[in-house]
Protein backbone atom coordinates (compact mmCIF):
# COMPACT_ATOMS: atom_id res chain seq x y z
CA UNK A 1 0.00 0.00 0.00
CA UNK A 2 1.40 3.40 -0.97
CA UNK A 3 0.71 6.37 1.31
CA UNK A 4 2.31 9.56 0.11
CA UNK A 5 5.71 8.61 -1.26
CA UNK A 6 6.15 5.60 1.03
CA UNK A 7 5.36 1.96 0.35
CA UNK A 8 3.91 -0.06 3.23
CA UNK A 9 4.26 -3.84 3.33
CA UNK A 10 0.84 -4.48 4.84
CA UNK A 11 1.10 -8.26 4.47
CA UNK A 12 4.18 -8.70 6.68
CA UNK A 13 4.53 -5.64 8.92
CA UNK A 14 2.61 -3.65 11.50
CA UNK A 15 3.18 0.09 11.25
CA UNK A 16 2.59 2.88 13.74
CA UNK A 17 0.27 5.82 13.10
CA UNK A 18 1.20 8.43 15.69
CA UNK A 19 -1.58 10.63 17.06
CA UNK A 20 -1.22 14.42 16.96
CA UNK A 21 -4.26 16.17 18.41
CA UNK A 22 -4.13 19.90 17.71
CA UNK A 23 -7.20 20.39 19.89
CA UNK A 24 -7.70 22.04 23.27
CA UNK A 25 -10.08 19.30 24.44
CA UNK A 26 -8.87 15.86 23.33
CA UNK A 27 -9.71 13.14 25.87
CA UNK A 28 -6.13 12.22 26.77
CA UNK A 29 -3.78 14.99 25.65
CA UNK A 30 -6.06 17.97 25.08
CA UNK A 31 -4.24 21.27 24.83
CA UNK A 32 -0.73 19.82 24.86
CA UNK A 33 0.03 20.25 21.16
CA UNK A 34 -2.33 22.91 19.83
CA UNK A 35 0.40 25.49 19.20
CA UNK A 36 2.46 25.02 16.04
CA UNK A 37 5.80 24.84 17.87
CA UNK A 38 4.50 22.24 20.32
CA UNK A 39 2.97 20.22 17.48
CA UNK A 40 6.20 20.20 15.46
CA UNK A 41 8.28 19.27 18.50
CA UNK A 42 5.96 16.34 19.14
CA UNK A 43 6.14 15.19 15.50
CA UNK A 44 9.95 15.17 15.70
CA UNK A 45 9.70 13.20 18.94
CA UNK A 46 7.30 10.66 17.38
CA UNK A 47 9.54 10.26 14.33
CA UNK A 48 12.58 9.60 16.52
CA UNK A 49 10.61 7.00 18.46
CA UNK A 50 9.53 5.17 15.29
CA UNK A 51 6.23 6.54 14.00
CA UNK A 52 5.50 5.67 10.35
CA UNK A 53 2.56 8.05 9.79
CA UNK A 54 1.38 11.13 11.67
CA UNK A 55 -2.38 11.51 12.10
CA UNK A 56 -3.41 15.14 12.65
CA UNK A 57 -6.80 15.89 14.16
CA UNK A 58 -8.41 19.26 14.79
CA UNK A 59 -11.66 18.19 16.44
CA UNK A 60 -11.94 15.97 19.49
CA UNK A 61 -14.10 12.90 18.87
CA UNK A 62 -14.24 11.75 22.47
CA UNK A 63 -17.70 10.83 23.83
CA UNK A 64 -19.70 14.01 24.39
CA UNK A 65 -17.34 16.15 22.32
CA UNK A 66 -18.40 19.54 21.01
CA UNK A 67 -18.57 19.75 17.23
CA UNK A 68 -16.69 22.73 15.80
CA UNK A 69 -17.16 24.55 12.50
CA UNK A 70 -15.28 23.39 9.42
CA UNK A 71 -13.56 26.78 9.26
CA UNK A 72 -12.22 26.41 12.80
CA UNK A 73 -11.06 22.87 12.10
CA UNK A 74 -9.28 24.03 8.94
CA UNK A 75 -7.55 26.83 10.89
CA UNK A 76 -6.27 24.23 13.35
CA UNK A 77 -5.03 21.51 11.00
CA UNK A 78 -3.88 23.15 7.76
CA UNK A 79 -0.90 25.14 9.16
CA UNK A 80 0.28 22.03 11.00
CA UNK A 81 -0.04 19.80 7.91
CA UNK A 82 1.88 22.33 5.81
CA UNK A 83 4.60 22.70 8.44
CA UNK A 84 4.99 18.94 8.95
CA UNK A 85 5.14 18.26 5.20
CA UNK A 86 7.77 20.98 4.70
CA UNK A 87 9.98 19.84 7.58
CA UNK A 88 9.66 16.06 7.82
CA UNK A 89 9.71 13.13 5.42
CA UNK A 90 6.70 11.26 6.75
CA UNK A 91 3.21 10.53 5.39
CA UNK A 92 0.54 12.72 6.97
CA UNK A 93 -3.02 11.68 7.72
CA UNK A 94 -5.86 14.08 8.48
CA UNK A 95 -8.44 12.91 10.98
CA UNK A 96 -11.71 14.37 9.65
CA UNK A 97 -15.13 13.41 8.32
CA UNK A 98 -16.02 16.79 6.76
CA UNK A 99 -15.68 17.68 3.08
CA UNK A 100 -14.30 21.21 3.34
CA UNK A 101 -11.73 20.15 5.93
CA UNK A 102 -10.66 17.15 3.87
CA UNK A 103 -10.22 19.31 0.76
CA UNK A 104 -8.18 21.96 2.60
CA UNK A 105 -6.03 19.26 4.20
CA UNK A 106 -5.44 17.44 0.91
CA UNK A 107 -4.50 20.73 -0.78
CA UNK A 108 -2.07 21.33 2.11
CA UNK A 109 -0.39 18.00 1.40
CA UNK A 110 -2.20 15.37 3.48
CA UNK A 111 -1.60 11.86 2.12
CA UNK A 112 -4.41 10.00 3.86
CA UNK A 113 -7.94 10.81 5.06
CA UNK A 114 -8.86 9.10 8.34
CA UNK A 115 -12.67 9.27 8.48
CA UNK A 116 -14.40 8.17 11.71
CA UNK A 117 -17.66 7.81 9.76
CA UNK A 118 -16.18 5.70 6.96
CA UNK A 119 -17.32 8.20 4.29
CA UNK A 120 -20.97 7.92 5.47
CA UNK A 121 -21.24 11.35 7.11
CA UNK A 122 -20.20 13.40 4.06
CA UNK A 123 -19.78 11.47 0.82
CA UNK A 124 -17.86 14.34 -0.80
CA UNK A 125 -14.94 13.20 1.39
CA UNK A 126 -14.78 10.00 -0.68
CA UNK A 127 -14.85 11.98 -3.93
CA UNK A 128 -12.08 14.29 -2.73
CA UNK A 129 -9.95 11.35 -1.59
CA UNK A 130 -10.26 9.88 -5.09
CA UNK A 131 -9.63 13.24 -6.79
CA UNK A 132 -6.37 13.79 -4.91
CA UNK A 133 -5.27 10.14 -5.21
CA UNK A 134 -5.02 9.94 -1.42
CA UNK A 135 -5.27 6.88 0.78
CA UNK A 136 -8.07 6.50 3.31
CA UNK A 137 -8.85 4.80 6.59
CA UNK A 138 -12.52 3.91 6.83
CA UNK A 139 -13.66 3.50 10.42
CA UNK A 140 -16.73 1.65 11.61
CA UNK A 141 -19.32 3.83 13.29
CA UNK A 142 -23.06 4.07 13.89
CA UNK A 143 -25.39 6.56 15.53
CA UNK A 144 -26.31 4.02 18.22
CA UNK A 145 -24.87 0.79 19.63
CA UNK A 146 -27.82 -1.29 18.40
CA UNK A 147 -27.03 -4.47 16.46
CA UNK A 148 -28.76 -7.69 15.43
CA UNK A 149 -25.54 -9.69 15.40
CA UNK A 150 -22.58 -7.50 16.30
CA UNK A 151 -19.70 -8.97 14.28
CA UNK A 152 -21.90 -9.75 11.26
CA UNK A 153 -23.28 -6.20 11.30
CA UNK A 154 -19.78 -4.78 11.73
CA UNK A 155 -18.63 -6.50 8.54
CA UNK A 156 -21.77 -5.42 6.64
CA UNK A 157 -21.30 -1.80 7.72
CA UNK A 158 -17.68 -1.91 6.60
CA UNK A 159 -18.75 -3.34 3.23
CA UNK A 160 -20.97 -0.30 2.78
CA UNK A 161 -18.06 2.04 3.55
CA UNK A 162 -15.90 0.25 0.98
CA UNK A 163 -18.70 0.50 -1.59
CA UNK A 164 -18.96 4.27 -1.07
CA UNK A 165 -15.18 4.58 -1.54
CA UNK A 166 -15.13 2.44 -4.67
CA UNK A 167 -18.10 4.19 -6.26
CA UNK A 168 -16.36 7.53 -5.70
CA UNK A 169 -13.29 6.20 -7.52
CA UNK A 170 -10.95 5.42 -4.64
CA UNK A 171 -8.60 2.61 -5.71
CA UNK A 172 -8.69 -0.60 -3.67
CA UNK A 173 -4.98 -0.31 -2.88
CA UNK A 174 -5.67 3.03 -1.16
CA UNK A 175 -8.15 1.66 1.40
CA UNK A 176 -7.62 0.46 4.97
CA UNK A 177 -10.31 -0.45 7.52
CA UNK A 178 -10.67 0.34 11.22
CA UNK A 179 -13.17 -1.57 13.43
CA UNK A 180 -13.95 1.62 15.35
CA UNK A 181 -13.14 0.65 18.92
CA UNK A 182 -14.85 3.15 21.23
CA UNK A 183 -17.47 4.26 18.72
CA UNK A 184 -21.13 3.12 18.95
CA UNK A 185 -20.18 0.04 20.94
CA UNK A 186 -20.68 -1.19 24.47
CA UNK A 187 -17.64 -2.17 26.54
CA UNK A 188 -18.26 -5.83 25.70
CA UNK A 189 -18.57 -5.04 21.99
CA UNK A 190 -15.29 -3.13 22.09
CA UNK A 191 -13.56 -6.16 23.59
CA UNK A 192 -15.18 -8.35 20.93
CA UNK A 193 -14.09 -5.99 18.15
CA UNK A 194 -10.49 -6.24 19.34
CA UNK A 195 -10.60 -10.00 19.92
CA UNK A 196 -12.18 -10.69 16.53
CA UNK A 197 -10.70 -7.84 14.49
CA UNK A 198 -9.53 -10.47 11.99
CA UNK A 199 -13.14 -10.89 10.73
CA UNK A 200 -12.39 -7.81 8.62
CA UNK A 201 -9.75 -9.74 6.67
CA UNK A 202 -12.56 -11.28 4.59
CA UNK A 203 -13.02 -7.87 2.93
CA UNK A 204 -9.45 -7.97 1.63
CA UNK A 205 -8.06 -4.67 2.93
CA UNK A 206 -5.34 -3.78 5.46
CA UNK A 207 -6.64 -3.26 9.00
CA UNK A 208 -5.83 -0.43 11.40
CA UNK A 209 -6.50 -0.96 15.10
CA UNK A 210 -7.03 2.17 17.19
CA UNK A 211 -7.38 1.53 20.92
CA UNK A 212 -4.81 3.85 22.44
CA UNK A 213 -5.78 4.99 25.96
CA UNK A 214 -9.48 4.43 25.18
CA UNK A 215 -12.24 3.76 27.71
CA UNK A 216 -12.31 0.04 26.88
CA UNK A 217 -8.88 -0.09 28.54
CA UNK A 218 -9.84 2.33 31.29
CA UNK A 219 -12.85 0.21 32.28
CA UNK A 220 -10.94 -3.08 32.11
CA UNK A 221 -8.10 -1.77 34.30
CA UNK A 222 -10.00 0.90 36.25
CA UNK A 223 -7.40 3.50 35.28
CA UNK A 224 -7.49 7.12 34.01
CA UNK A 225 -6.45 7.93 30.44
CA UNK A 226 -2.86 8.85 31.35
CA UNK A 227 -2.23 5.40 32.89
CA UNK A 228 -3.33 3.12 30.06
CA UNK A 229 -0.03 2.44 28.27
CA UNK A 230 0.24 -1.20 29.36
CA UNK A 231 -3.38 -1.87 28.43
CA UNK A 232 -2.78 -0.31 25.03
CA UNK A 233 0.31 -2.49 24.54
CA UNK A 234 -1.78 -5.61 25.18
CA UNK A 235 -4.21 -4.59 22.44
CA UNK A 236 -1.33 -3.78 20.07
CA UNK A 237 0.13 -7.26 20.57
CA UNK A 238 -3.31 -8.73 19.95
CA UNK A 239 -3.55 -6.60 16.78
CA UNK A 240 -0.23 -7.90 15.46
CA UNK A 241 -1.26 -11.50 16.18
CA UNK A 242 -4.56 -10.91 14.36
CA UNK A 243 -2.79 -9.53 11.28
CA UNK A 244 -3.39 -5.79 11.67
CA UNK A 245 -1.16 -3.69 9.41
CA UNK A 246 -1.39 -0.48 11.43
CA UNK A 247 -1.96 0.62 15.02
CA UNK A 248 -2.92 4.19 15.89
CA UNK A 249 -1.30 5.15 19.19
CA UNK A 250 -0.13 7.98 21.45
CA UNK A 251 2.88 6.22 22.99
CA UNK A 252 5.16 5.47 20.04
CA UNK A 253 8.31 4.05 21.64
CA UNK A 254 6.52 1.55 23.87
CA UNK A 255 4.23 0.29 21.11
CA UNK A 256 7.13 0.06 18.64
CA UNK A 257 9.05 -2.16 21.06
CA UNK A 258 6.01 -4.36 21.69
CA UNK A 259 5.53 -4.81 17.93
CA UNK A 260 9.21 -5.65 17.41
CA UNK A 261 9.10 -8.24 20.19
CA UNK A 262 5.93 -9.98 19.03
CA UNK A 263 7.22 -9.96 15.43
CA UNK A 264 10.48 -11.59 16.58
CA UNK A 265 8.46 -14.35 18.25
CA UNK A 266 6.03 -14.84 15.37
CA UNK A 267 8.80 -14.95 12.75
CA UNK A 268 10.60 -17.88 14.42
Amino acid sequence: MKIGSREFDTKNETYIMGILNVTPDSFSDGGKFHTLDAALYHVREMLEEGADIVDIGGESTRPGHKMITQEEEIERVVPVIEAVKSRFDIPVSVDTYKGKVAEAALKAGADLVNDIWGFKYDKTVAELTAKYGAACCLMHNRKEAVYDAFLTDLVKDMEECVRIAQEAGVADDKIMLDPGVGFAKTWEMNLEAIHHVDVLHQLGFPILLGTSRKSVIGIALDLPSDQRVEGTLATTVMGVMKGCSFVRVHDIKENKRAIQMIRAILNH
